[in-house]
């Protein structure tokens, strides 16, 4: 069995996943969580990683062939020179590792020491309190024998 890759119709990609189990066939549409800022307030959702495809493990002799074009969901099956286009097995194997990788860092939580890379604080360590909006977060350093709220932006703090 041999993993391709299908297009599907905008906004529709857990349609098209829904209608391909339904029939049986072993699908792979990675999804990764993304914070969004959303009426000023940050929102946690679930997006495609490959916006528009869905992948799936099919036989090169499968009679599935022939009903995954007319699938609710899917627009074509990912194909060159008229022949399905195959993925390796070892780069879904990667893809589903490197996902899992993401799921277990999560990101910088609230509590946890940084490091100011950039601008006057550079050099300087500090403890993540926050975020502020899409690019700044707000952290506490220790400035003047004392704890200070500075808001800086996200790309000038590492871990």
């Amino acid at each position: 069995m041999t993993w391709y890759a299908l297009q599907h119709k905008p906004a529709q990609g857990d349609r098209a996943v829904q209608h391909l189990q339904n029939q049986d066939v072993a699908c792979f549409y990675p999804k990764i969580e993304v914070e969004r800022v959303k009426g000023g307030k940050r929102a946690k959702r679930l997006e495609p990683l490959f916006p528009g495809y869905v992948f799936v493990n099919l036989e090169q002799d499968n009679p599935m062939w022939a009903k995954l074009r007319c699938t609710r969901g899917v627009i074509r099956v990912v194909s060159f020179a008229n022949k399905p286009a195959a993925i390796a097995d070892e780069v879904i194997d990667h893809i589903k590792a490197s996902m899992d990788k993401v799921a277990e860092q999560g990101g910088i939580k609230p509590g946890q020491a940084v490091e100011l890379d950039d601008g006057p604080f550079k050099g300087i360590g500090a403890i993540f309190q926050a975020y502020d909006g899409e690019e700044r977060a707000i952290v506490l350093i220790s400035f003047m024998q004392k704890q200070q709220r500075v808001s800086v932006p996200v790309s000038a703090i590492r871990p």
